[in-house]
């Protein structure tokens, strides 16, 4: 118990991806810094999030590359699964990045209080234990749950939201996902890969609502020919469910009928005690708190970063977020971050990475654009992989005399493309043009070389780009 009088130059309020990047860029600073922390360092991106996410579908895309092994040369017998040994893994890797933030949290100096905190006043943060924690500053980072669907009850077996799904002992023979943003087609992809039956549902007209459509297009083709039947403008009406299955009733008259029901229709943030509280912290009317640029709340003395925010739920977008708000509070006048040009990974089956406006986004700005997209089944190295399905789309401002100016975004589908953003993603945020890249020397064979192929044609130069 900390006694009322204890007080911090700064009180982090969850130990997420926003929480502890604000306590580690704060100590690194010479603050003094406490976290409190209900469960785990590391919150849902550690644990229930992005790192066992991404841990699955590496075992999903290990079975897929083991079962095409024969066009190698290499036979291995036909594969079979065992997700409790991968679940084993999940669990060694999460443990390991555990224990090495913990350990880098107390190398710093930073106190971290295992308990639920509640922030009742401008610099105190109430414990459930009794004590109390004061901070001359105070960052609000507690992060965001599974969006649930009304009527649609999640019982953990049957019915499962993303966290429930990242404990699954077993593939079930049939899978509906309901939702077709980043989290839905991830889950799509793995289980799909892991040799599940899956439907896709989205109740919009097109899977991931704004990504650049000739990535979405590439995408759906590539799920489809993996056997998942995608479904858009498909909405929930009704659900039946006896000891084996789930029906769900569709808004076009249809059903569909599987062993497991994924909810991932987004993620809402954790605002509760904030809402019901004496805080103060305005939100707005789907529970975000609201702030400015800088992350600063309606209340003086308090910032808010990560998914307690409305902007991209990304850790990345929660890490600089947390940069911005120490830098604030050191008075150091941040730049604020730029939500049109932070870099976007979706890691399905193949990927998905981009930055910047998509081509539709580009003309509704008013941009006069240039476009050259490059498709990977070109690519020397794609083709050793056997992964041709992608391509790489450059959009870049027409300039007054025709020719490509600033590149304004980028937007890849393909293999590994979370891994070739970076060069992609300097380019959008440092304004660079193709004629600054075209000088620049791509090393052959490789995926990445892709972009720099598609950012030299717009020169009008290409060379395997027409």
């Amino acid at each position: 118990m900390v006694l009322t009088g204890s007080e911090y130059d700064v009180v982090v309020l969850g130990g997420g991806p926003g929480g502890y990047a604000a306590a580690l860029y704060g100590a690194s600073a010479g603050l003094s810094v406490a976290v409190v922390e209900r469960e785990k360092v590391g919150g849902t991106c550690l644990h229930r999030g992005c790192v066992p996410a991404k841990e699955l579908l590496e075992t999903a895309a290990l079975y897929k590359a083991v079962s095409g092994a024969k066009d190698f040369g290499i036979d291995a017998g036909p594969p079979s699964l065992d997700l409790s040994v991968s679940q084993t893994r999940k669990k060694k890797v999460i443990d390991q990045l555990w224990k090495g933030l913990s350990g880098l949290m107390k190398s710093r100096g930073i106190t971290t209080y295992q308990a639920t905190g509640t922030l009742s006043e401008p610099g105190l943060v109430s414990l459930d234990d009794g004590g109390e924690v004061r901070g001359r500053s105070v960052i609000l980072a507690m992060g965001s749950v599974p969006r649930t669907l009304g009527g649609l009850e999640v019982d953990g077996k049957k019915v499962l939201t993303s966290d429930e799904v990242l404990e699954l002992k077993e593939v079930p023979e049939r899978a509906v996902v309901i939702g077709g943003g980043a989290i839905g087609c991830e889950f799509a992809s793995l289980l799909a890969d892991m040799g599940s039956k899956v439907t896709l549902l989205e109740a919009l007209p097109q899977l991931l609502l704004g990504c650049d459509t000739d990535v979405v297009d590439v995408l759906s083709r590539s799920l489809r020919r993996k056997g998942v039947t995608v479904r858009t403008n498909a909405a929930v009406v009704g659900q039946r469910r006896d000891d084996s299955s789930v029906v769900l009733d569709l808004s076009d008259g249809e059903s569909v009928e599987a062993e497991a029901v994924v909810v991932a229709i987004g993620r809402r943030p954790l605002s509760d005690t904030l809402a019901s509280g004496g805080s103060g912290v305005k939100l707005d009317e789907r529970g975000f708190v609201v702030v400015d640029p800088n992350m600063r709340t309606s209340v003086p003395g308090v910032w808010a970063v990560g998914d307690l925010v409305a902007t991209p739920q990304l850790a990345h977008v929660g890490f600089a977020e947390a940069m911005v708000a120490i830098r604030d509070i050191l008075g150091e006048d941040p730049l604020p971050v730029d939500y049109n040009a932070v870099p976007w990974c979706i890691y399905t089956h193949p990927e998905v990475a981009f930055v910047g406006y998509t081509e539709a986004k580009a003309k509704e700005a008013g941009f006069d654009v240039i476009v050259k997209k490059d498709p990977f089944g070109g690519n020397s190295r794609a083709r050793i992989l056997g992964e041709t399905d992608g391509v790489v789309k450059v959009i870049a401002e027409k300039g007054p005399d025709g020719s490509a100016g600033r590149i304004l975004g980028v937007h890849m589908v393909g293999p590994w493309v979370t891994e070739q953003l970076g060069q992609a993603y300097l380019s959008v945020n440092w304004e660079a043009t193709p004629a600054d890249l075209a000088p620049l020397v791509q090393p052959h064979p490789t995926l990445s070389e892709a972009f720099g192929e598609t950012a030299l044609a717009l020169t009008g130069r290409g060379l395997h780009v027409g």
